[in-house]
């Protein structure tokens, strides 16, 4: 596998509305940014490794829980600004951002963790939060959902816009 290849996964939950689970990378660089640095939960494929494998893998590395059990809705791939193609997955579950438990990374002399924090959005909310190419990822779990509603408010958004040209 291409080195420029990287396997997620997006939990989601229902309450009153759907939520997504997004990541927040760690580490110095990112410690001040917010809107459009946050992430599904990824990480790189390994030479050799499936895209699940790694998609499993990663999300145990940075967060420190075992997958949620439950079936795998495929959200397809993405190419991100720098090249990079991400794969991803949505799975139904309701962790607890405050149990978070991620791994490390060596940065110089400093331990930094893989993810600083990890937080429940709304789609909405999701697509600000979100690097802009992973965006998709909530269109598509939306349609997989049948979620009619966050379908018509995008293309109500988007009528408002052509409307103010």
């Amino acid at each position: 596998m291409s080195r420029l290849r990287s396997a997620g996964l997006l939990p989601f939950r229902i309450h009153s509305e759907l939520e997504v689970l997004l990541a927040h990378p760690g580490g110095p660089y990112f410690k001040s940014k917010d809107d459009g640095w946050w992430s599904v939960v990824k990480g790189l494929v390994k030479d050799g490794e499936s895209d699940e494998a790694a998609a499993i893998r990663e999300f145990t590395e940075e967060t420190g829980w075992d997958p949620p059990p439950g079936a795998w809705v495929p959200l397809g791939e993405t190419r991100l600004k720098s090249r990079k193609t991400v794969i991803a997955w949505a799975v139904e579950a309701d962790l607890d951002p405050d149990s978070l438990d991620p791994g490390h990374f060596i940065l110089g002399d400093r331990s930094y963790p893989e993810v600083d924090r990890v937080g429940w959005f709304t789609p909405d909310a999701a697509r600000v939060k979100l690097n802009q190419a992973q965006g998709i990822f909530i269109e598509r779990l939306e349609l997989h959902l049948g979620n009619s509603l966050g379908v018509q408010k995008r293309s109500l958004r988007e009528r408002d816009a052509q409307d103010r040209r």
